[in-house]
């Protein structure tokens, strides 16, 4: 008969979020409120479970309304520096940090109703795995989103995903989408003629319809933090032509996903867990 185990998805999941800076099986053990517990009770529920984006979507199902809100892609690098035998984890560019970092990408897919946001689908990005990449992984996600009912306000993601293919797949959903724009980025105010973005003649809170090279007609604004910098906006609404204001305030959910990517590292320690994989 087999023996029950003594982890469960309730209880890891709770010591995660209660814990802050030790995160292994054996401090689990330590703390548990299930006698006699093993840390090894840890690793073998680990290595027996395999969840899936499906799981994560069966649980945040009744959070979301699919009729509106937002759709928010974008990626995170869990960094692994001393993990040598873990196929998920490869030296790869860590927008955080600006450099190469040994780590596991994920690929996410966000929710947003402008004040709540709840993740609902995800992908790790392993290349010489499935020899995909994270565009399309981030594509799959949007394709897997519309089957299931959603009918976004904006997709919102920043300029990695913003390429001309990634723009007329969404469209094809008939849906919108903002987008920031590299400086380099093509445009034409007049046929032929083609400026980067960032020589384009913009006044403070103005918005223009320009053509994207490739693409075809948008509207494009700049926005001007506190410290000067520049990020110019992009989107295939062209009704966005007279409200600034609300072709900013929409652009600005685009920052829950990097809130939910510090919130995921630093409250449940998921780039340090410290289990290994064994054979049954």
């Amino acid at each position: 008969m087999a023996q029950k185990q003594k982890c469960s998805l309730k209880l890891y999941s709770n010591f995660l979020l209660a814990n802050h800076n030790r995160y292994s099986g054996t401090e689990l053990a330590k703390v548990s409120p299930i006698e006699d517990m093993a840390h090894d009770s840890v690793t073998r529920w680990l290595h027996a479970n395999d969840f899936t984006p499906s799981d994560l979507w069966r649980q945040v199902k009744p959070l979301v309304d699919t009729n509106t809100g937002y759709l928010i892609g974008d990626d995170t690098l869990l960094e692994k520096p001393r993990s040598k035998r873990n196929e998920l984890a490869k030296v790869q560019y860590s927008g955080n940090q600006h450099s190469l970092k040994n780590g596991i990408c994920l690929v996410n897919l966000l929710w947003s109703d402008g004040a709540d946001y709840v993740p609902i689908d995800y992908r790790y990005y392993d290349k010489a795995r499935d020899d995909k990449t994270k565009n399309d992984h981030y594509l799959d996600m949007l394709n897997k989103a519309e089957r299931r009912g959603f009918k976004p306000k904006y997709v919102l993601n920043d300029s990695w995903y913003g390429s001309v293919a990634n723009m007329k797949a969404i469209d094809r959903k008939g849906w919108k989408w903002i987008t920031n724009l590299k400086h380099n980025r093509q445009v034409s105010e007049a046929k032929g003629t083609y400026i980067p973005v960032s020589d384009l003649a913009l006044a403070d809170k103005q918005v223009k319809h320009v053509w994207l090279k490739e693409y075809g007609t948008v509207s494009v604004c700049k926005l001007v933090d506190q410290d000067g910098d520049i990020t110019y906006l992009a989107s295939n609404d062209l009704d966005l032509l007279d409200t600034y204001d609300d072709f900013i305030k929409h652009w600005s959910n685009r920052w829950q996903i990097e809130q939910m990517h510090r919130g995921i590292k630093q409250t449940t320690g998921i780039a340090k867990n410290y289990a290994i994989k064994q054979a049954p």
